[in-house]
């Protein structure tokens, strides 16, 4: 199907001025931080679970330099539940590098916005389309999906050259002008009518055009090349627990659950003689006994956590080591610091 660069994005323009989102949070006061906030909350995030968690975010850190001269702490607080968490990471890493490399002025260009950890090309796009107007070509999982139902890619667009195609394809079919409203239109359209599932063709603008709506495969669309099963792991974490205070560990900074503050964890089912080794040798707590609570399942990308909570009453709270990033925490007197979903749910459900 040759491009027609004018009639589709003219399709999708004229779709997004009666239906596009228009009144997300940060689409309103808009400046270059709350652009970059909002793309990085929403890579692999949908619009919804976003909204809060930006709101709240912007609260806390409501521009660049605060951001830039908070901890890290407080920061993965702020994140905690959203997931991802190099995102937060690389957040508050690349605050701190426009305050000292570009003099506290967010770059306006993309080989440089690209020096910034976590920011990709695509996101470099969007966020010098919808925040400078810039010409600026994005290629995120709802525009490749929209493109490739469209011209009916029918090879996995997780290869390599056809992922490169489809950014010459983009590229080509970004229009000249209206570069946010464009930007903002084809992810709305893959986000709201070429969705994974279900597809709601009889709605879409494209639906005359659409290459994989006349074949009759838009919804086998796209197809990406076989991943194979992710595995399940298993893990005990131990509730040790003194009055009202629970002990945390913190998570090394790379990783899952970098630099968060979780349980004392043991690989593999409750092992009452690896529980004992456990507190005896990094706390010397000499237990009595424990008790399993009712396992639940975290998942994540690439693999399935199967969690084990165990319940070891402790007496008054060990005295903690100077140099070991320990504490004791009090859920009824929580500190800003940021716990995993799977931790924050243990902690709500404690007996």
């Amino acid at each position: 199907m040759p491009l027609a660069t004018a009639p589709f994005s003219t399709a999708i323009l004229q779709w997004f001025d009666q239906h596009g989102r228009k009144h997300l949070p940060w689409q309103q006061n808009k400046t270059p931080y709350r652009v970059w906030i909002s793309e990085i909350m929403l890579q692999q995030t949908q619009v919804s679970t976003v909204i809060p968690y930006f709101e709240r975010f912007m609260q806390r850190f409501p521009d660049l330099p605060t951001l830039a001269a908070s901890n890290t702490d407080d920061v993965l607080h702020q994140w905690a539940g959203l997931g991802y968490y190099s995102r937060a990471r690389n957040l508050h890493r690349a605050a701190q590098m426009v305050m000292q490399t570009f003099d506290g002025h967010f770059p306006d260009n993309l080989e440089a916005m690209q020096t910034l950890p976590g920011i990709g090309r695509s996101t470099a796009g969007a966020i010098l389309s919808i925040a400078f107007e810039q010409r600026a070509t994005i290629l995120d999982g709802n525009v490749k999906r929209v493109l490739a139902r469209y011209l009916s890619i029918t090879d996995p667009v997780n290869e390599r050259s056809v992922e490169k195609s489809l950014w010459e394809t983009a590229t080509t079919l970004t229009p000249p002008t209206r570069s946010a409203d464009y930007t903002q239109a084809i992810m709305d359209l893959g986000a709201t009518l070429c969705t994974r599932t279900k597809p709601q063709c009889t709605s879409c603008p494209l639906v005359t055009t659409c290459k994989g709506h006349a074949e009759g495969i838009a919804e086998l669309l796209p197809r990406k090349k076989a991943t194979r099963e992710i595995p399940t792991h298993i893990a005990t974490f131990l509730i040790l627990r003194a009055e009202q205070s629970i002990l945390l560990e913190k998570r090394p900074p790379h990783g899952i659950w970098g630099g968060l503050w979780s349980l004392p964890e043991i690989s593999g089912t409750p092992n009452k003689k690896l529980i004992h080794e456990l507190c005896e040798q990094q706390l010397h707590l000499n237990i009595k006994s424990f008790t399993a609570l009712k396992s639940f399942r975290h998942t994540f990308s690439h693999y399935h956590l199967e969690i084990h909570p165990v319940m070891v009453p402790t007496q008054l709270p060990a005295k903690i080591m100077a140099d070991t990033d320990q504490i004791w925490y009090n859920p009824n007197q929580p500190a800003a610091i940021g716990l995993p979903k799977p931790v924050q749910l243990i902690m709500r459900n404690l007996p």
